[in-house]
């Protein structure tokens, strides 16, 4: 058996590895284009930022190593530039010039590549990718020489945001450039709003709904679409990534709509004697059956392993992923898994929402800190995704509902699960269950929960509009001091403590929105007015605290007009 793989770091070492462990005999090459097979490319950020010390814990494995190790040829600086298909060869370009290497099963994992808009200046000496670690010494050696005091980053996703983390702790001052209205864009809106806020308060200015016009070299500053010109000793350039399908697409191999290779459950693409993975190709969303990029380490290295088991004659299936991921936003963690709310609607699914902002652990032992959770689901009751943020406890309850959504768990399910318990971990109830507990009532219309987005819109009409055709009343049950320090303008402020003496000031026949600090307290005042006899009644889901961060609303402190 002759199995060549087109690609290292992730899927195809991963092949590379497991291939040899499957068959002692079968001759294996890897191609890799770079200079390093095997290397750590996620930590790339974090060795440039000092968080790891060594630049060699970076490299997993050396060409000689895997030779060793694995009797595994690497062929480093190589180009696969040609696959001929009723040959079954695999033409490549490399330091001895262009050969031929004959396959028998070849795989595919050549990832994708960093995109570069086309501006003015974007050839300059002082503009960077961050890909490979060649760039990551590009980029240290030139902060070293230059002595860069600034630094911009075009792109607010997973590689921009890390790498702006590790240019504040350099101690460049920073911008992010982001194109669309938020950082993170596979997040929704309130959590890129929290990753922004994290990113502002570590000193880094951020533009959203911006683009980048002009690098001015000559004067170490960036000129954006609307005039705004911003100090940049060093530009990093990290708009997006696309899949490296050029070769696939040459051999006349399918490519889905994604733009990624299209493979089957196999990771078979549409010649049997040609499989794919990684980054590169186009799989199955789980959570509603879509054909997208997931392009993530974890998802990587997994198919790699298939890959390499059904090349050499197994029947493992790839039954996809749900896109579940961890980001570090300096002294916060931001976690998701399956769909977001945005996401689920633009796939036409009827989805809701709740939003639940708790202590991470048990509010009386100390050292508690803010968790905020969202569990998105359907009107069946079945989970679509969730999201976190937080400075604590953020991931392990994102890798508990990733399970969850594995399993095909209900809001029931989560709300009965038994999880671990102790006063500096969790809480009787874990936020995970609170969250849970919200969409439960939320669907049976025992507290019926408005989204925050849907709220932010409504008060930002103003009372006049509330009070005519909509007919819509925001009622605050937060205390007197809560009320002072801000609260939306023409809202009712009644106490959740007096609410039951005092319901008979709301108006008849509004339909009434409970505004609380997150929630919680809404949810309990609703109750007491939907016992009272008020039918039309919702609280707003994470409370002032998530409309805050849709914003656009007017707000107002002191004490309420007479």
């Amino acid at each position: 058996m002759k199995l060549v793989i087109v690609g290292g770091v992730a899927a195809g070492a991963t092949a590379a590895a497991r291939a040899r462990r499957l068959d002692e005999d079968a001759s294996i090459t890897i191609v890799e284009k770079g200079p390093y097979v095997s290397f750590a490319n996620c930590g790339l950020p974090y060795r440039l930022s000092g968080d790891i010390a060594k630049r060699s814990a970076l490299i997993l494995q050396t060409a000689e190593g895997f030779f060793s190790r694995y009797r595994v040829d690497v062929a480093l600086k190589t180009e696969a530039v040609a696959i001929d298909r009723a040959e079954k060869t695999l033409r490549v370009r490399g330091p001895e010039g262009e050969r031929s290497i004959p396959y028998d099963k070849l795989i595919l994992a050549q990832g994708g590549t960093p995109f570069v808009p086309k501006v003015e200046g974007v050839d300059s000496p002082n503009v960077f990718r961050l890909w490979t670690i060649p760039d990551m010494d590009a980029i240290d050696k030139y902060i070293a020489a230059s002595g860069a005091k600034s630094a911009m980053v075009v792109g607010g996703g997973f590689i921009g945001l890390e790498t702006a983390e590790a240019f504040i702790k350099r101690g460049l001052a920073t911008s992010i450039v982001e194109l669309t209205d938020q950082l993170m864009p596979p997040a929704d809106f309130e959590f890129g709003a929290q990753i922004a806020a994290a990113f502002a308060e570590a000193g880094a200015s951020v533009h959203v709904k911006r683009s980048l016009a002009r690098i001015d070299a000559a004067n170490r500053s960036v000129v954006l679409d609307d005039g705004t010109t911003l100090p940049a000793d060093i530009v990093l350039m990290a708009a997006g990534v696309r899949p490296n399908t050029e070769l696939a697409k040459a051999a006349g191999l399918a490519i889905g709509a994604s733009g990624g290779v299209l493979v089957d459950d196999r990771l078979f693409t549409d010649d049997p004697d040609i499989l794919a993975a990684g980054d590169m190709v186009e799989v199955t969303r789980r959570v509603d059956g879509a054909k997208v990029r997931i392009p993530l380490a974890g998802p990587a290295n997994r198919q790699g392993r298939i890959a390499a088991t059904n090349a050499l004659g197994g029947s493992m299936k790839y039954s996809g992923a749900f896109g579940t991921s961890v980001f570090k936003a300096v002294d916060y963690t931001f976690a998701q898994t399956g769909l977001s709310e945005k996401a689920a609607l633009a796939a036409g699914l009827r989805a809701r929402a709740v939003h639940v902002h708790r202590p991470h652990h048990a509010s009386y032992y100390p050292g508690h800190s803010l968790l905020s959770l969202k569990l998105v689901y359907n009107e069946d009751g079945r989970l679509l995704g969730a999201q976190a943020f937080g400075k604590e406890g953020v991931e392990k309850r994102i890798d508990v509902l990733a399970t969850a959504l594995a399993a095909r768990m209900g809001l029931a399910d989560l709300a009965e699960l038994d999880l671990s318990y102790a006063p500096p971990y969790s809480s009787a109830n874990d936020p995970l269950q609170m969250a849970a507990f919200a969409a439960q009532n939320d669907l049976s219309g025992y507290s019926k929960a408005i989204a925050p987005r849907e709220a932010a819109v409504l008060a930002a009409k103003g009372a006049e509009a509330r009070g005519g055709a909509e007919n819509v009343a925001f009622v605050d049950v937060r205390t007197f001091g809560e009320y002072l320090k801000g609260h939306l303008a023409g809202s009712i402020h009644l106490p959740l403590d007096e609410l039951r003496d005092r319901a008979d000031e709301l108006p008849k026949g509004a339909k009434l929105l409970l505004v609380s600090i997150a929630g919680f307290e809404g949810h309990l005042g609703a109750r007491i007015l939907r016992q009272m006899g008020f039918a039309d009644v919702a609280y707003v889901s994470g409370g002032i605290t998530s409309m805050r961060l849709f914003g656009g609303f007017a707000e107002e402190e002191g004490e309420p007009q007479a």
